[in-house]
């Protein structure tokens, strides 16, 4: 059985990234975990006006219809305060964690070893484990603080992917440039599931023709 994708998903600005994410990775027919911390119920009402259920079951409702995958893939959510669940263990193996928005407190929290939720311990077991990690984190301008933060973070093996898109695949949407970033997060795990125009690839296909 392939192992699930564990999903953190923080009370930084731009959710976008999370519903995203799990639209492609749901479309794949990928096994995903979700966590989402207790600050980004407050985020997803500010952003959207719209209440993220609490409970599990409702919650992956809830990301199935935003992300706009009702059956494909399998999605399991777990409440934002249950230390119990089986992400929260290094016996649950899996593919490794993306924290997708990633905000600064939860960049000091899980750089320094802190686990006082779900996702904080989540993160902690997946570095402890040796699996992947990888960030997203998402804020403007970074303090000397957050650098630290994050540079502790760099030097354990986590990858740093900032919210910052690109240009050259010629974007026409918000949508196309919140992609190129989730295509770049999840290329740490060698999940190529999001369609996009990468540098130079149409000319060296045609020169290979």
């Amino acid at each position: 059985m392939d192992r699930p994708l564990t999903v953190g998903i923080s009370g930084a600005s731009g959710l976008i990234y999370a519903v995203r994410t799990l639209k492609y990775l749901l479309e794949a027919n990928l096994t995903v975990d979700v966590v989402a911390s207790k600050a980004s119920f407050m985020v997803w009402q500010a952003e959207n006006g719209i209440t993220m259920p609490a409970d599990p079951d409702h919650q992956a409702k809830f990301w199935r219809d935003q992300a706009g995958v009702p059956e494909k893939g399998i999605l399991r959510c777990h409440r934002w305060g249950d230390v119990g669940a089986g992400i929260a263990s290094g016996s649950y193996r899996t593919k490794g964690m993306l924290v997708i928005p990633c905000s600064m407190s939860t960049v000091a929290k899980i750089a320094n070893g802190l686990s006082s939720d779900l996702l904080e311990r989540a993160a902690d077991v997946s570095i402890k484990e040796g699996r992947k990690v990888v960030i997203v984190p998402r804020e403007t301008p970074f303090s000397l603080i957050h650098l630290r933060n994050l540079t502790q973070l760099a030097e354990v093996g986590v990858k740093i992917v900032p919210a910052i898109p690109a240009w050259y695949h010629q974007p026409q949407t918000i949508h196309d440039l919140v992609d190129f970033v989730v295509a770049r997060a999840l290329d740490q795990f060698e999940i190529d599931c999001v369609p996009l125009k990468r540098w130079k690839e149409e000319a060296a296909s045609q020169k290979s023709e």
